[in-house]
């Protein structure tokens, strides 16, 4: 038996090939449209736009070839891409046509009340319980496909997942094909599971599955969607040019001297609080959904030349099944999302060059295609994509201010801290570092004002950032701002709170958290 891997040549394919060495199954990559004969059992995996997966696929002579595998009889599974290419079309790229072994359009998620798309670990639940046991998977879903658009391909239906109150198909089964919407390389070991299982099945010889007659699954009062708690490293070198965990303020990482102290030892080196890949694997184990690494030392050298950081990110891949998501990308954005994207990362984060993109759009009027966002997203989809917003407050006169930020003016609280009391501020993006010194917040809750300000104005999911300093405070941001995410560092880093105990807390106020 031949297991061959497809890779379209625009996406992470990197974390299945380490899942499926993790699981010790030797594999080969399709190069060139000959290896489709010789592969006997074939997983195309990948993220990115539906209509760049096509393109490449064209381009290189592998569409028609893949197709006529699949034709073939022999069994062929399909991961997130790899299953949306088996459709007609998709509304992310609706003048393109797939490969229509699914008679069905692919159809976007209503967003009218939840964040589109779907980012996070949700509930899978099969359609055939006696055959494959319900369970919970990670889905990172930005279409949706419903039961009842299409009878005849509620015949390809496997499992349906529930988001919102829009049930979708999450994987497909007929024959030889198996596809899933959601990442199994990303789904811990559930998900490895799931690849152990499908690979033992076809290499022994899969029986193909009869159609039967489906049902619409109507949706529930509740979902299964769950709260992400993300995992952050603040990531750089250290004066020995080893890559360590650190934190500080504004970037000023150094260790200080405490007055009166004798201990001058350790005064003005980078604080090191572990090394990546070390806790990268440390949070994984303890049940973070994702890790961030965020390079603060990329406004330096182009991340490009950046190998050590590129190593990191490829080592934690390796090591850690679930999505792991660099910050600090700088221009050429579409080249370095491609370079982090090869070695394992989900996604890549942007900050400066968001700003001046908006700033650039709102001279204009409209966006011109060469914007970090629009040209990451375009090449491999909206999920791939995070804005990282370092705000600042500019304080006014409550009393006389009549600027342009009327609407969007905080007042302190009159039980709030003393030094917010009788004061009123707007928020301003900043760049290269600039946001503002936060000893006051530092551990004592999420910036709650803004955070709900930035989840009123958008329909893309939303992370809670900076100031958690106990489980309260995860708590406390999801119920008052109804954020899908939220993000610690140091309060982990230290020990001070574990993923843990943040999950448990969550649960105990109601809210759906991926089972450790």
């Amino acid at each position: 038996m031949a297991l061959f891997l497809l890779d379209h040549g625009a996406g992470n394919v990197q974390s299945l090939a380490n899942s499926i060495k993790r699981l010790g199954y030797p594999f080969s990559w399709i190069s060139t449209p000959e290896d489709f004969q010789k592969a006997t059992v074939l997983i195309f995996p990948g993220q990115g736009a539906f209509h760049t997966a096509i393109e490449c696929l064209t381009d290189r002579g592998l569409l028609l070839p893949l197709l006529d595998y699949i034709n073939s009889g022999k069994p062929y599974f399909g991961i997130c891409i790899g299953m949306q290419v088996l459709f007609a079309s998709s509304a992310e790229s609706p003048s393109v046509r797939g490969l229509g072994a699914i008679p069905c359009d692919i159809v976007r998620f209503d967003d009218t009340n939840k964040a589109v798309p779907h980012m996070g670990w949700n509930t899978a639940e099969c359609l055939d319980p006696s055959s494959d046991p319900p369970s919970t998977e990670g889905l990172s879903v930005t279409v949706a496909l419903l039961l009842q658009r299409n009878p005849v391909a509620a015949e390809w239906a496997h499992s349906t997942t529930q988001y919102g109150n829009e049930v979708f198909v999450s994987t497909v089964r007929k024959g030889n094909v198996f596809g899933a919407q959601f990442h199994p390389e990303k789904s811990g070991a559930a998900g490895l599971a799931i690849l152990d299982a499908w690979i033992k099945q076809s290499w022994t010889g899969r029986v193909p599955t009869a159609t039967v007659t489906r049902v619409p699954r109507p949706p529930k009062p509740v979902d299964g969607f769950t709260k992400r708690i993300i995992a952050c490293m603040d990531v750089r070198a250290n004066d020995e040019g080893d890559l360590v965990v650190t934190k500080g303020d504004q970037y000023d990482v150094r260790e200080k001297t405490a007055p009166n102290s004798s201990t001058i030892s350790t005064a003005g080196v980078v604080r090191n609080l572990g090394k990546p890949v070390a806790l990268a694997s440390k949070y994984f184990e303890s049940g973070a959904d994702e890790l961030c690494l965020l390079n603060i030392t990329s406004f330096r050298n182009s991340p490009l030349h950046d190998q050590p950081m590129l190593a990191v990110v490829r080592a934690a891949a390796e090591r850690v099944f679930t999505h792991v998501d660099p910050d600090g990308t700088k221009r050429p954005a579409v080249e370095v999302a491609g370079a982090y994207f090869r070695v394992g990362a989900d996604k890549v984060s942007i900050g400066s060059e968001a700003v001046y993109a908006v700033e650039k759009l709102r001279t204009a009027g409209s966006g011109d295609g060469t914007s970090a966002i629009e040209t990451i997203s375009k090449m491999y989809g909206r999920q791939a994509v995070v804005v990282s917003v370092d705000p600042r407050r500019v304080y006014v006169d409550p009393s006389t201010y009549d600027g342009p930020y009327m609407d969007e003016l905080v007042y302190g609280k009159d039980d709030g801290p003393t030094a917010e009391r009788g004061k009123a501020w707007w928020y301003q993006c900043t760049v290269s570092g600039g946001r503002e010194t936060r000893p006051v917040s530092a551990g004592l809750g999420f910036d709650h004002d803004l955070i709900g300000m930035i989840k009123r104005a958008v329909t893309v999911p939303v992370v809670a950032s900076s100031g958690a300093g106990t489980t309260k405070h995860f708590v406390d941001v999801f119920q008052e701002t109804k954020v899908e995410s939220a993000l610690a560092a140091g309060i982990f880093h230290r020990d001070e709170v574990s993923i843990r105990d943040v999950k448990t807390a969550l649960q105990r106020e109601g809210f759906n958290t991926r089972v450790i």
